[in-house]
């Protein structure tokens, strides 16, 4: 059953298992294990980065494509469900569900373009214009203000099943209410996991194999047979749609759709680094690198602070560890991160255990 639910695509690592069983874990019964907003904020972002991150694998990882465009397609999606949602008086299933089918479309429509006119460029011409494209979406993102909120974005009710105010039942459940924050979690979560999952299927599927020989020697898989440009776009446009629903469920999550949210160039950033923390061309590296870029993130600063305080006696020592320079330590930590695991954490772990199995 777990054989085929990871379509044969099992971690091959103790330590790898045990990081995804903890990382599952952690993610599943966030709710409970925690109180307050910011950890469950926190497990809710882990969640759609990991599916944010791992559609962008699929393109960089397992086609050899690289694109700026990612976090256009993941924009979309979420001002598909924020436009859907603002555009009533009263939120509804059928507007959310209006407004995601109309950006999945638009999605699949500009991947289609883009890849049908740009994947016939090669290398940084196509980067370029990805680049060009995405910037071009913010911007026009920015001045429909009328529209789309222009830089403030928009803010939007949700349906009330999943409103903070809605009581599913009286009392709670291990010091938890049952509210629709918590639904509101689990579609989330298991939205996420869902897509993961079916992100791990169409890499470990003969479409999958193809995405890799294309990766490998284009023109060999060209000599093959294969029709290299269809499959790079069909690559392109699983990965934006993929993108696309990850927007939605974290503008569901937010309540919130703003150009700097969705759109900004930094996000863009974020996955390309996270993409090299956990290991490109590895399914199980989004799921750890966005775990700990984000965990990062949130907790950094807050370690430092306590480590500055711990250190007051070494002036020099406290001042390193002053936590306005925690984007410093990040980086150092970035760096550190690809000089031991040049491969990433996940392909590091993989080649460690396969050397391990055949010394023995």
């Amino acid at each position: 059953m777990l054989h085929r639910l990871l379509s044969a695509d099992l971690p091959r690592s103790r330590a790898l298992t045990g990081l995804l069983l903890l990382t599952l874990f952690g993610l599943a019964f966030a709710p409970f294990l925690t109180s307050g907003a910011r950890p469950l904020n926190t497990a809710a972002t882990i969640c759609v980065y990991i599916v944010l991150v791992a559609s962008y694998d699929l393109l960089l990882g397992y086609t050899g494509i690289v694109s700026f465009a990612h976090t256009m397609f993941y924009g979309l999606g979420a001002y598909g469900i924020g436009l859907g949602l603002a555009s009533v008086d009263e939120p509804t299933w059928g507007a959310a569900l209006t407004g995601l089918a109309c950006a999945l479309l638009l999605a699949l429509a500009l991947a289609f373009v883009v890849g049908l006119f740009a994947l016939r460029v090669r290398a940084i011409f196509y980067a370029m214009i990805t680049l060009a494209v995405a910037a071009s979406f913010s911007v026009l993102a920015s001045q429909l203000s009328d529209f789309t909120g222009g830089e403030d974005g928009k803010t939007f009710s949700v349906p009330e099943l999943l409103s903070p105010g809605y009581s599913l039942m009286e009392g709670d459940v291990f010091g938890r209410a049952i509210d629709g924050k918590l639904v509101t979690y689990y579609i989330v979560f298991g939205g996420c996991l869902l897509l993961f999952l079916f992100l791990l299927r169409v890499v470990n599927s003969p479409f999958g194999r193809v995405l890799q020989a294309i990766r490998e020697n284009e023109f060999r898989a060209e000599a093959l047979g294969y029709r290299t440009v269809l499959y790079r776009i069909l690559a392109n446009c699983l990965a934006a749609l993929v993108a696309a629903l990850a927007g939605a469920l974290m503008a569901l999550w937010l309540r919130y759709v703003g150009p700097k949210t969705t759109l900004g160039f930094e996000l863009m950033t974020d996955i390309l680094l996270i993409v090299v923390i956990g290991g490109m061309g590895t399914m199980y590296g989004a799921v750890i690198g966005a775990a700990l870029f984000i965990l990062a993130q949130n907790y950094l600063k807050e370690l430092m602070a306590h480590a500055s305080s711990a250190v007051e006696g070494v002036p020099v020592l406290a001042a390193a560890l002053h936590p306005d320079r925690w984007m410093l330590w990040l980086g150092v930590l970035f760096v550190l991160s690809v000089y031991f695991f040049p491969i990433g954490i996940v392909g590091k772990l993989r080649l460690r255990s396969f050397l391990s199995k055949r010394r023995s």
